[in-house]
């Protein structure tokens, strides 16, 4: 099916085109799936046609709060999340044990739910939360479309793929790691990044943020992990950052908790570079004109800002969460690092490494595009579309 909005629905216009979607506890889930929500009431509106969502998911997570910003009616059902060890035996813990109890009462909620809303197709974008909803569309058969934003399927989708009509990645690497019988239903779409992320001006960020100071004629490096912060990253920046600015304008998202320790640290810093220095604990609105002005990155490695960096084709330094699910983010700073796409530096990250890995970014214009070239053949500005694309082709395809 073509993704041209323009191009006609594969079915008629009898009623209002009805999705349930599932899947939070972390932005990385909830915020794909926000953006392809918001993708196919696009699409359909360009043909005359309304959207009815449902949001199902975990009462008080990220994605009730999602939903309720956005309009989108909820419902909680039951889950049950497993914590993970690596040693096996940890595994079998009480409170998994426990957990793992309410997914049943969940799955039974789910499924009236389900039967009440008479979905055209269900979307589940990971989490927990998502394993109750899936099941309960395969029961009252409901085409499931599961999208996975990490390189390596996570456990609710491993758990889902038998019973979804399409199983959707954001990359190639992910196809042989797939199930045995999923591989036939698997479509690469990318990982959805909400196109005001691809529309940054760099002068609209020195404008907002009042980076006067800047020197234009030098690389800006932006700093991030993520919304909170990362003590790791901060504390390495912190320790070379007078190195830092004698190479480049620096733009440092550290989290609010770190926001006065590390405004002390930058009043010790020689008046010529201070102003070529900004400090933030959060970046908001202005985050996509902020990405326009970088031309280098340090930050975290999850599924989102893989997305971004890619899609945007930006160079970047890339130092994973070590206790993220699954590991999914070394998995994903690899993967970019063994093609070229990034540079990636896992485990404890020391200020000597961060400056190896940093210095020939900042000094080297033809290395910094070809790593950034590199990114951009990773990335899928249009994976929004392409997962509409497939919501729609699974519901064409049930009518026929």
């Amino acid at each position: 099916m073509s993704s041209d909005p323009h191009s006609p629905l594969p079915f008629g216009p009898d009623r209002a085109f009805r999705l349930i979607v599932s899947g939070g506890g972390t932005g990385g889930h909830t915020y794909p799936a926000l953006t392809a929500v918001r993708t196919l009431a696009a699409r359909l509106a360009v043909h005359g046609r309304a959207l009815e969502v449902l949001w199902v998911g975990a009462a008080g997570g990220l994605e009730e709060r999602v939903a309720a910003s956005e309009g989108i009616a909820f419902t909680p059902v039951a889950t049950g999340k497993i914590r993970r060890s690596r040693n096996p035996l940890k595994m079998l813990s009480v409170a998994n044990a426990k957990d793992m109890g309410r997914v049943p009462l969940g799955v039974a909620q789910a499924r009236t739910t389900v039967a009440a809303f008479r979905p055209d197709v269900v979307l589940a974008t990971g989490g927990y939360v998502a394993v109750p909803v899936g099941l309960a569309a395969k029961l009252c058969r409901v085409p499931l479309v599961i999208h996975e934003q990490t390189v390596r399927l996570g456990l609710a989708n491993k758990a889902l793929a038998r019973a979804a009509a399409r199983v959707a990645v954001s990359s190639e690497a992910s196809l042989e790691l797939l199930p045995e019988g999923a591989r036939r239903t698997a479509v690469v779409t990318g990982n959805p990044v909400r196109p005001q992320v691809l529309a940054g001006q760099a002068d609209k960020a020195v404008a907002a943020l009042g980076l006067d100071g800047f020197d234009r004629g030098l690389p800006t490096l932006y700093v991030t992990g993520g919304a909170q912060g990362a003590r790791q990253i901060n504390q390495a920046v912190t320790a070379i950052l007078p190195w830092l600015l004698e190479r480049a304008n620096v733009m440092h998202q550290c989290g609010p908790a770190a926001v006065e320790e590390l405004t002390a640290r930058a009043a010790a810093l020689p008046a010529d570079l201070a102003g070529r220095y900004f400090l933030t604990g959060f970046v908001g609105a202005e985050l996509p004109d902020v990405l326009a002005l970088a031309d280098v990155l340090v930050s975290r490695s999850g599924a989102g800002t893989i997305a971004e960096i890619t899609a945007l084709g930006k160079a970047a330094v890339l130092i994973p969460l070590a206790t993220s699910a699954g590991n999914e983010q070394a998995h994903n700073a690899a993967h970019l690092h063994e093609s070229g796409a990034a540079v990636a530096l896992p485990g404890e990250v020391t200020p000597d490494a961060l400056r190896e890995a940093v210095a020939p970014l900042l000094a080297d214009p033809a290395r910094r595009d070809e790593i950034a070239k590199q990114a951009r053949a990773h990335g899928r500005p249009e994976a929004a579309e392409r997962l509409v694309d497939v919501l729609l082709s699974v519901v064409a395809e049930g009518r026929a």
